[in-house]
C-alpha cells in the first residue's frame, strides 16, 4: 500500500467557499491518522468514506475549535456508533489534555469521564522532539498563532514519507526546519498577499519556498480571498476530498 493523503476538510474557520474545517487523513502499510479534526471532522469523515475505526492516532497542530473540536464527536462516535475496541492515540501541543476535557464537558456533561471500550492515550508533546505515535513519527516545531497554547507545524513521517503541515502560523524561520525536503508540504495560505498577525500568505511562503526544498507543496486554509485563484506555478490548490498519492 502505497502512502495517501487525503484533505477531508481544507477550509477556514468559518467555512468559507462551503468548505469543511481542517482534517487530513494519512495512510500507509503501518496504519493511518488523522492530522487535526476540526469541528466538522465526521460529516467529512462520512462525506469521504473513511473507516473511524481504522485511524490510529489524531495528531492536532494547535487548540482552536477548526482544528481540533470534532475530537469530542469522534470520541463519541467510537463509543455509541462505530463501536470501537482498538487503541486510540491522541497527541498535540501542551494543554491539549486540559483542553479536550473542558470541551467535551461543555457539548457533553460526563463524556469525558465515561468508561470506554477502547485505550485513549493522550500524548502532550515537546517541541522538537521526534516522538512515535501510533504508527508515524512526528516532530513538532513551534508556531505563532495565539490560541492559548504552543501552536505547532507537524512533521510526520509515515512509511519512509514526510509529511509537513504548518497549522496556522505567521512566518517563522522554524517552517523551514520542520519542512525541508519534505515530500509533500501543505501550507496555510490564508491571503494572497496581505500580511496580518498569526496567518500565512502566498507572497511570503513563496520567498521561502526554494530553500525549503519540498517535493510537492498544497496550499490550504483559505480565506475568502485565496478562493478562486488559480494555483500558483509549481505548488497546488487544496480541494475537501482531494487525494494524494506519496
Amino acid at each position: 500500500m502505497s502512502v495517501r493523503f487525503r484533505f477531508l476538510g481544507c477550509g477556514d474557520a468559518f467555512g468559507s467557499g462551503g468548505r469543511f474545517q481542517t482534517c487530513f487523513h494519512l495512510a500507509g502499510s503501518s496504519g493511518a491518522v488523522l492530522i487535526d479534526c476540526g469541528a466538522s471532522s465526521m460529516v467529512a469523515i462520512r462525506r469521504f468514506g473513511v473507516d473511524p475505526n481504522a485511524i490510529d492516532a489524531v495528531l492536532v497542530t494547535h487548540l482552536h475549535g477548526d482544528h481540533f473540536a470534532g475530537l469530542p464527536f469522534f470520541l463519541l462516535d467510537a463509543q455509541l456508533v462505530s463501536r470501537r475496541t482498538r487503541p486510540l492515540a491522541i497527541a498535540g501541543p501542551p494543554g491539549l489534555k486540559d483542553r479536550l476535557g473542558e470541551a467535551m464537558e461543555v457539548l457533553f456533561p460526563g463524556s469525558s469521564t465515561v468508561e470506554r471500550r477502547f485505550a485513549v492515550t493522550e500524548t502532550e508533546l515537546p517541541a522538537g522532539v521526534a516522538t512515535a505515535v501510533g504508527p508515524v513519527r512526528v516532530t513538532p516545531y513551534e508556531m505563532v498563532h495565539w490560541c492559548g497554547a504552543p501552536p505547532y507545524a507537524l512533521r510526520v513521517e509515515l512509511d519512509g514519507r514526510v509529511v509537513t503541515y504548518t497549522g496556522d502560523t505567521e512566518w517563522v524561520d522554524a517552517i523551514v526546519l520542520a519542512a525541508r525536503d519534505a515530500d509533500l508540504f501543505v501550507a496555510e495560505a490564508y491571503f494572497h498577499d496581505r500580511r496580518v498577525k498569526y496567518h500565512l500568505d502566498w507572497a511570503t511562503l513563496a520567498r521561502h519556498l526554494p530553500t525549503i526544498g519540498a517535493k510537492r507543496v498544497v496550499l490550504t486554509h483559505f480565506s475568502p480571498d485565496m478562493l478562486g485563484r488559480v494555483a500558483p506555478d509549481g505548488v497546488e490548490l487544496a480541494e475537501d476530498g482531494l487525494e494524494l498519492a506519496l
